[in-house]
């Protein structure tokens, strides 16, 4: 169960739309165009938040962008972005320093369901920047590690340069309780690891299906081919969850930017039970 944290939280009731303003007290460099921003809020609030929501970040004077969370819950007043740099407002991210202040509103979202989770066997298929909202299940897992039985992370990226957190993985790969596999699509002459999609590594994985929960956060491309692994292995569509991060907004399911079928991803998602969206044309 995720743990409440003892101070109080940052309000997303009556006030969700206004942002509160903090301070980026860490910036680092987790690959060749992402960054992590470490975020601390004022008046000892704590986030609050669960793995696998987001927060909109506001920088004054450029715009307002949905990120997930990268970082575990904490009874701490920080919390942890992992921000690519793809647009106006998260290239603006990128060339803030340490001391400068943003809005934060959120948590948002529905994230993964920590309780369902804990005595199963826990299988993370990540793609890409999926690594970013991933680490925050990731790290609980981690955290709290008898909480699971066995607990399989597979990481691909389009390169080795790519690969984000890398020297965490690297870190996390040394534990004994954890099985960790990555893989690149290209790769230069020379590299000794495993090359191609992910999908590979899905695929040679062993998983008893009726005890295993398989979570898949990465590119929408990316998701049909873990689908089908799934399927193969006889993985029951209540247990596959999808991070299904596209075209958020305003992250209250006002604007209806986001709208998928009958859902609004940043309201009933961004984590989606596969068996609740299967019959969504447009989902997976």
């Amino acid at each position: 169960m995720v743990v409440a944290a003892k101070n109080p939280t940052l309000c997303s009731g009556p006030d969700v739309y206004v942002p509160v303003i903090s301070r980026v007290t860490g910036i680092r460099q987790v690959g060749p165009n992402e960054k992590v921003l470490t975020i601390e809020l004022p008046d000892r609030l704590s986030l609050g938040h669960r793995p696998g929501q987001f927060v909109a970040v506001t920088l004054f004077g450029v715009g307002e962008a949905p990120i997930s969370i990268s970082s575990p819950p904490s009874q701490g007043s920080s919390f942890e972005l992992c921000v690519r740099a793809a647009g106006n407002v998260t290239e603006a991210l990128h060339r803030l320093q340490p001391d400068a202040f943003v809005g934060v509103r959120g948590p948002f979202g529905r994230g993964f369901p920590i309780e369902a989770m804990q005595g199963q066997d826990l299988v993370l298929v990540v793609g890409g920047l999926g690594m970013g909202p991933l680490r925050s299940l990731l790290l609980y897992a981690l955290i709290h590690r008898s909480h699971f039985d066995r607990l399989i992370l597979l990481k691909g990226s389009r390169t080795p340069p790519e690969t984000l957190f890398a020297d965490e993985l690297l870190q996390i790969g040394g534990r004994e309780d954890i099985v960790v596999q990555t893989t690149v699509d290209v790769a230069p002459e020379n590299y000794y690891g495993n090359v191609g999609p992910v999908t590979n590594l899905l695929r040679r994985a062993r998983m008893d299906p009726g005890h295993t929960i398989a979570v898949s956060v990465g590119p929408p491309v990316m998701y049909r081919f873990v689908l089908h692994e799934l399927k193969e292995k006889d993985v029951p569509d209540e247990r596959i969850y999808f991070s299904l991060e596209r075209h958020m907004k305003c992250s209250i399911g006002k604007c209806g930017h986001c709208q998928m079928g009958p859902e609004f991803i940043c309201q009933d998602g961004p984590v989606f039970r596969y068996a609740d969206i299967r019959h969504v044309p447009e989902a997976i």
